[in-house]
C-alpha cells in the first residue's frame, strides 16, 4: 500500500511559477514511477509529466515540454513538479499518481495509487 500526498497549489499569475510536491509513504517507492496528472473543470484528466522510479527516465506532455520539470527524491520518498512560465490553461487540480510501470500518456487508468490533488490556478 501507498499513500500519497500533494502539496504547493495555489493562485498566481500568468508566467510566475509554482513547485507541487508529492509525498508518498512506504518502503518501496524507489520502484515506482511516480506521474503528474490534472484535471481542469469540465475536462477530462490528462498526463502531464513522469519519472521512472530510478530517476532516470522523464516523460512530458507536448503542452509543458519545456515549461515544467519533474525530479523526485528517493530517499526523502518525494516527486516534485516545477511549473514555470505557467498559463491560465495550467488551472486544474493537479494529481501525482505511483505505479509500477511508466506512464507517458492518457488519463491514468492504469496506474496503481493516487494522491487527492492539489489545486492550482493561474490567473491571467
Amino acid at each position: 500500500q501507498m499513500h500519497l500526498v500533494e502539496s504547493g497549489g495555489g493562485l498566481v499569475q500568468a508566467g510566475a511559477s509554482l513547485r507541487l510536491s508529492c509525498a508518498a509513504s512506504g518502503r518501496t517507492f524507489s520502484m515506482y514511477a511516480v506521474g503528474w496528472f490534472r484535471q481542469a473543470p469540465g475536462k477530462e484528466r490528462e498526463f502531464v509529466a513522469s519519472i521512472r522510479g530510478s530517476g532516470f527516465g522523464r516523460y512530458y506532455a507536448d503542452s509543458v515540454k519545456g515549461r515544467f520539470t519533474i525530479s523526485r527524491d528517493n530517499a526523502k520518498n518525494m516527486v516534485f513538479l516545477q511549473m514555470n512560465s505557467t498559463k491560465p490553461e495550467d488551472t486544474a487540480v493537479y494529481y501525482c499518481a505511483a505505479s509500477t510501470g511508466i506512464p507517458t500518456t492518457g488519463d491514468g487508468n492504469g496506474m496503481d495509487y493516487w494522491g487527492k490533488g492539489t489545486l492550482v490556478t493561474v490567473s491571467s
